[in-house]
C-alpha cells in the first residue's frame, strides 16, 4: 500500500529570504522616492533594502554613467538626494502622460560609463550620416606631427568649437574629443540652505578644463513654451527650480541664428545643479559640434583655476524681462537680486 506524505505545514514551507531580497533588488530601484518610502513601511526586510537603495542613490547621481561617482552631500536637512532621470547626453522629449522610470540604487553590478542605452532613456543621435560632414578625418591620433586635424579646422558657425565625430578614424583618446569622454573631473552635489542643491568641485580644476555638457531633453520652441508655462506655475511658491535652457547658435552673417531648447528639469545630468552668479562665475559655456553632427552641444569649461570644495557657477545671461522672476542668491557684490530670464 502506497503511503502519502502529509502536507508540509505552512510554517515550514521554504519561503527563502534570499528570493525576497533578489526580487526586491530588481524592482525597488525603479521606484520614486515616495513609492520607496511607502514600500519601506511594509516590513523590516523591505525597510532595510529601501535604506540601502537610498544610500546607493546618494552616493552617485550619475548611476555609474560617468567615469567617477558624483555623490550628494547634505548637512542642511533630511533630503538624501534629488530625484531625476539621468542622461549623459541630449535625449528626445518625454511624454508627461507617462511617468519616466530608471533603475537607480540597485545592488547589482552597475553599467559602464556612458552606457545610456541601458537606462531607458533614448539619446539623440543627430548626425548627418549620408552627407560629406559625416565622413570625418582619417587621423589615427589627431594633432600629432604631419599637420592639423581637418575636423578642428572646420569653418562652421561663429563661436562653435569643432571636434572629431563618429565618422572619424580616431578613438575616444583623441585630443580633439575632450568633451566626449564623460565627466572626468570629480564633482559633488551639495545642499545649500538658500540655493538648494548646488554643484561643487571635488578636486582642483585648472583653468580651461572641460567640466561637463548641459544634457537634457531636446525641445522645439513650441514644446519649450508650453513647459515654461507649467514651470512658472510650479515656481510661484518658490519651491520649484526649472532647468530649461534656450541655446542660440548664430550664423556667420549674424543676421539669423539656430535656436534649440534643452530641458534638464526631469531628464538631465549634473549640469542642472550649476547655479547662476551675477559676476559671471568660474565657468564659461561654448558650443561644441562633433564632425557630422547636425546640432552642437553646450559645454562648460573652467574660466579660472577652481579649488576643491568651490562651487561651480556661470552666468545665466544678461536678459532680464521678468519682474517676477526667481530671486537670486549668488551673494556676489554685483548681484542683481533676480535670476536672468527671458521669454521662451
Amino acid at each position: 500500500m502506497q503511503q502519502t506524505q502529509p502536507p508540509t505545514p505552512p510554517s515550514k514551507r521554504n519561503h527563502s529570504p534570499s528570493l525576497l531580497f533578489q526580487c526586491s533588488d530588481l524592482i525597488l530601484p525603479w521606484l520614486t522616492p515616495q513609492e520607496l518610502a511607502t514600500v519601506s513601511l511594509t516590513c523590516t526586510a523591505l525597510r532595510a533594502i529601501s535604506t540601502s537603495i537610498t544610500l546607493r542613490r546618494a552616493s552617485d547621481a550619475s548611476r555609474s554613467l560617468e567615469p567617477h561617482p558624483i555623490p550628494f552631500r547634505n548637512s542642511v536637512d533630511r533630503h538624501p538626494y534629488a530625484f531625476f532621470i539621468y542622461t549623459p547626453s541630449q535625449t528626445p522629449p518625454s511624454s508627461s502622460r507617462f511617468p519616466l522610470r530608471q533603475s537607480w540604487g540597485s545592488g547589482c553590478s552597475a553599467q559602464g560609463p556612458n552606457s545610456a542605452g541601458e537606462i531607458g532613456v533614448e539619446t539623440v543621435r543627430l548626425v548627418d550620416e549620408l552627407g560629406e560632414g559625416a565622413a570625418g578625418c582619417d587621423c589615427e591620433t589627431c594633432g600629432e606631427e604631419g599637420g592639423g586635424c581637418p575636423c578642428s579646422e572646420f569653418g562652421g558657425f561663429d563661436g562653435v568649437v569643432s571636434e572629431c565625430g563618429l565618422g572619424c578614424g580616431c578613438g575616444l583618446d583623441c585630443g580633439n574629443r575632450v568633451s566626449q569622454r564623460g565627466i572626468e573631473v570629480r564633482l559633488k552635489i551639495v545642499r545649500d540652505r538658500t540655493k538648494g542643491w548646488s554643484l561643487y568641485a571635488d578636486q582642483f580644476i585648472p583653468k580651461g578644463r572641460f567640466v561637463c555638457e548641459y544634457a537634457g531633453e531636446l525641445l522645439t520652441t513650441k514644446e519649450a513654451r508650453l513647459r515654461q508655462q507649467v514651470y512658472d506655475e510650479f515656481a510661484s511658491d518658490g519651491n520649484f527650480s526649472p532647468a530649461l535652457l534656450v541655446v542660440r547658435e548664430h550664423l556667420p552673417s549674424r543676421k539669423a541664428c539656430l535656436r534649440y531648447n534643452i530641458d534638464a528639469t526631469r531628464v538631465g545630468n549634473v549640469a542642472r545643479f550649476i547655479n547662476h552668479s551675477c559676476d559671471g562665475g568660474n565657468l564659461f559655456t561654448t558650443l561644441v559640434r562633433s564632425s557630422g553632427a547636425l546640432l552642437p552641444r553646450l559645454c562648460f569649461f573652467s574660466s579660472e583655476n577652481i579649488q576643491e570644495d568651490e562651487e561651480l557657477t556661470f552666468s545665466y545671461g544678461e536678459v532680464t524681462l521678468r519682474s517676477k522672476g526667481l530671486k537670486c542668491f549668488c551673494g556676489s557684490s554685483c548681484c542683481l537680486g533676480r535670476l536672468p530670464a527671458e521669454q521662451t
